[in-house]
């Protein structure tokens, strides 16, 4: 099985189909198998490869507490050893964060990072103001209603529990994520990279709303912008068609490095 050394970490991960690379980076709850529906229809085009942070599926597990600021080492660790190049990283909620830490960190290694229902821990006054009144009403919703619609828990509750089932793989939990957002990267700072940031959100996710997604845009110049209709934040489990058709559309029209200014 493929595992990156991560400065004493083992790192697992999988590589799938050929052409301009993906690289999924999961959520609090999931692993490198909540992709299965991005694997299946993305395969043909792209090579996708998916990714276990520390303390999630089959990574390393056996550390007494986890640091969530180790998460973009663990991504470098995969960019390098699989000597991947023209990388759009896609991040799924804190995914995201880690995301876009490694972007920044491998910019000859990462054309763009696309940012699932986050901010990336973007350190912005008016931004953190946003994300947190979003959050505080998202806490007043049951933690699976935060995640997936009640019309879709009706209708697919074998998916539903699935979901659920999920994150019982994993070691680390939310209260080990604390430290995720700790000295965000500036707008200038990811404007100087080089690296193409898009957000990608759903219309109805519960956790961060559209306005503040799209204020975020409208403060990082250059920046992209993608609004699923009736997706909620767990878009690319509930919503798996039109999250894929953004998903591989972002690729195709990413801009390799040697093309920027």
């Amino acid at each position: 099985m493929p595992f990156a050394d991560s400065d004493g970490t083992s790192v697992y991960h999988e590589r799938h189909g050929s052409g301009p690379v993906i690289l999924f980076v999961h959520g609090s709850g999931g692993h490198h198998a909540a992709w299965w529906q991005q694997v299946a229809a993305l395969r043909d085009e792209f090579t996708v490869v998916t990714v276990d942070l520390r303390g999630f599926g089959k990574s390393d597990s056996a550390m007494t507490e986890f640091d969530s600021r180790e998460f973009p080492a663990d991504l470098v660790a995969v960019l390098d050893q699989e000597d991947l190049a023209d990388v759009m990283l896609v991040g799924q909620s804190i995914g995201s964060v880690a995301a876009l830490r490694a972007g920044l960190l491998r910019p000859a290694r990462v054309s763009g990072v696309v940012l699932g229902h986050s901010l990336g821990g973007i350190d912005h006054p008016e931004l953190r103001e946003l994300a947190a009144a979003d959050r505080a009403e998202a806490v007043k919703l049951p933690v699976i209603d935060r995640l997936l619609t009640r019309p879709f828990q009706r209708r697919r509750p074998d998916l539903t529990f699935l979901f659920q089932q999920m994150g019982t793989f994993n070691a680390a939990r939310m209260q080990d994520l604390r430290n995720l957002d700790t000295d965000g990267p500036t707008l200038a700072e990811i404007q100087a990279s080089g690296v193409q940031v898009t957000f990608l959100a759903g219309e109805k996710d519960a956790v961060l709303g559209v306005k503040t997604v799209t204020r975020a845009h409208e403060l990082l110049p250059g920046s992209r912008l993608e609004i699923v209709p009736d997706a909620p934040h767990s878009q690319y489990w509930e919503a798996p068609d039109p999250y894929n058709a953004a998903v591989a559309r972002l690729r195709r029209t990413l801009d390799a490095p040697k093309e920027r200014p």
